[in-house]
């Protein structure tokens, strides 16, 4: 008999909680219980699904004692609270916060780049950024096969990275605008319809975002490439849902675009999207609720002489978050 798994989400109510609800049921993960976990404000919540209805309890260090797996999406000072209480109750957490990412001990993982990490785990595993793993689905072939050396990265981040606070204050922007009103902000510094924002994340003293050094470290540790180097600006734009992110890559070998066409298409977490003369090329929309990224506009970088240029769209809620963790998940089960 196939063994089934006593699994818990942390940030149930959330954005990302949500999606994890159903990326579980809807790729069949073998559970034997579910448990919806929060804060103690949206405890005692009512979630329905799967035909089935879940009461969301507060998440407490004793909560983990009788779970398998518990995936958090609550934010860093949740996890940096509890993930060390599960994996001391012998519960594996996942963790979608950057909080434990670059911890030497705690595996950084991507499913499709490398599997192998996860073995190394000790009750705890890390998700990454939501840009570093779309970013991933096309820098990891094309570093299997040219050998990368070091890149530029330019995002194109929709609000649901945010929140649903974001993508409601978007919403009400639009519906301001369209009535002649004047348009709330609350959630960004700024209006964020009509608008670009680039700042993602907070500030450091070398002028980079938190989030623009995350592509830079978290490629280093999951791609085990410590000395690629890598100048990232991520930008928040007016889209509900699916990041994109421009690159500019250097690699050790000569490149050949048709060879660069061929490694995408052939790697697990990408779609070839690639034909200009059909007008055929990755958008947001095309890849909101896709378990695979696509890659296109591929072609010779005009700055290096080894140099590819692309773009790259995946839903950041998806494969950026939940579809990752529950990716790691499966793997911890096979």
């Amino acid at each position: 008999m196939n063994k089934k798994y006593r699994i818990g989400i942390v940030g149930a109510t959330g954005a990302v909680g949500q999606e994890l609800l159903e990326l579980l049921f809807a790729r069949n993960f073998p559970m034997s219980s579910l448990t919806l976990l929060a804060s103690a404000r949206s405890a005692g919540k009512k979630i329905s699904h799967a035909g089935q209805t879940f009461t969301v309890e507060e998440a407490k260090p004793e909560s983990f004692e009788n779970l398998d797996i518990a995936i958090f999406s609550a934010g860093g000072s949740v996890s940096k609270a509890l993930v060390p209480e599960a994996a001391k109750r012998g519960c594996i957490a996942i963790d979608n916060s950057s909080a434990f990412r670059m911890d030497p001990e705690v595996p950084l993982v991507v499913p499709e780049v490398n599997p192998e990490a996860v073995k190394a785990h000790k009750n705890i595993i890390a998700n990454p950024n939501c840009t570093t793993a779309i970013s991933l689905m096309a820098l990891c072939p094309l570093h299997r096969r040219f050998g990368l050396k070091r890149f530029f990265a330019s995002t194109y981040q929709a609000v649901s990275g945010t929140g649903v606070a974001a993508m409601q204050e978007l919403e009400n922007q639009v519906k301001a605008f369209a009535e002649g009103r004047e348009m709330p902000v609350s959630v960004y510094p700024y209006q964020i319809a009509f608008n670009v924002i680039p700042h993602v994340d907070v500030f450091l003293d070398n002028g980079y975002t938190k989030e623009e050094m995350k592509m830079l470290n978290e490629t280093r540790k999951i791609m085990s490439l410590p000395e690629v180097k890598c100048s990232t600006t991520c930008v928040r734009v007016p889209v509900m849902r699916a990041h994109s992110v421009a690159i500019n890559a250097e690699f050790e070998k000569p490149v050949d675009v048709e060879e660069a066409r061929r490694v995408v298409s052939e790697f697990s977490g990408a779609v070839l999207d690639d034909d200009v003369a059909e007008k055929k090329y990755p958008m947001p929309l095309k890849y909101q609720r896709k378990v695979k990224c696509g890659v296109g506009r591929i072609r010779k970088d005009l700055a290096f002489d080894n140099g590819l240029s692309f773009w790259v769209a995946g839903d950041q809620l998806w494969k950026g978050a939940a579809l990752n963790a529950v990716q790691i998940a499966e793997l911890l089960v096979k």
